[in-house]
């Protein structure tokens, strides 16, 4: 096994026993049980548990910001409601194929140390923003109901917080096509206006 593919085997591992055990309750010894190397192997690939942890977090800011696309009006092979659903239901993907990390994103990075809860909160400033330029954008398109875009994204991102919260951190079975669909109504029952 080569350099690249150890050091992903000990990152997935790791994120299988954080959302098993939490951030605090994880044992390094864990970590190297499940990966199945030695605990000298872990240490030439990461300074400590946190390096781990602050990698995994990274990872899902990437993969979440790569979720979202904007919404072209021009593009003639797909309606602005279109890309709205596909937005909808890569962020939905993306959150629910690696719940591992859902749920340490949405519980364990939460209130770690101050470094890394300013890291979350960026993060989540960065998604109200694209969220905020999106419904401003509509606006103009007359996609978007009037109103305060900053307030919306807000609801926006903490509808869906709490509704990943429940999904994952709870174990509610949804079907991902059942939440795509339900966040979509929700979005057009309330700001959009693209139906």
């Amino acid at each position: 096994m080569d350099k690249t593919e150890r050091r992903q085997q000990i990152l997935a591992h790791a994120r299988e026993v954080f959302a098993r055990r939490g951030y605090h309750a994880a044992k390094i010894d864990e970590i190297v049980a499940a990966a199945g190397v030695a605990r000298g192997t872990f240490y030439s690939y990461f300074d400590d548990k946190r390096a781990v942890f602050e990698e995994l977090v990274d990872h899902a800011f990437v993969r979440l910001g790569l979720a979202f696309v904007k919404v072209d009006p021009a593009d003639p092979s797909r309606t602005v409601a279109a890309q709205i659903q596909e937005n909808i239901e890569n962020i939905v993907a993306t959150l629910l194929e690696d719940r591992a990390t859902t749920k340490i994103l949405l519980s364990d990075a939460v209130g770690l140390d101050p470094d890394l809860d300013r890291r979350l909160l960026n993060f989540y400033e960065q998604v109200g923003n694209v969220l905020e330029e999106a419904y401003r954008d509509g606006q103009a398109l007359g996609v978007v109901a009037p109103g305060d875009v900053r307030i919306f994204a807000l609801l926006t991102l903490g509808a869906m917080k709490e509704l990943f919260y429940q999904v994952v951190m709870r174990g509610l079975d949804y079907p991902q096509d059942r939440i795509v669909a339900e966040m979509y109504a929700f979005l057009c029952r309330g700001v959009l206006r693209v139906d």
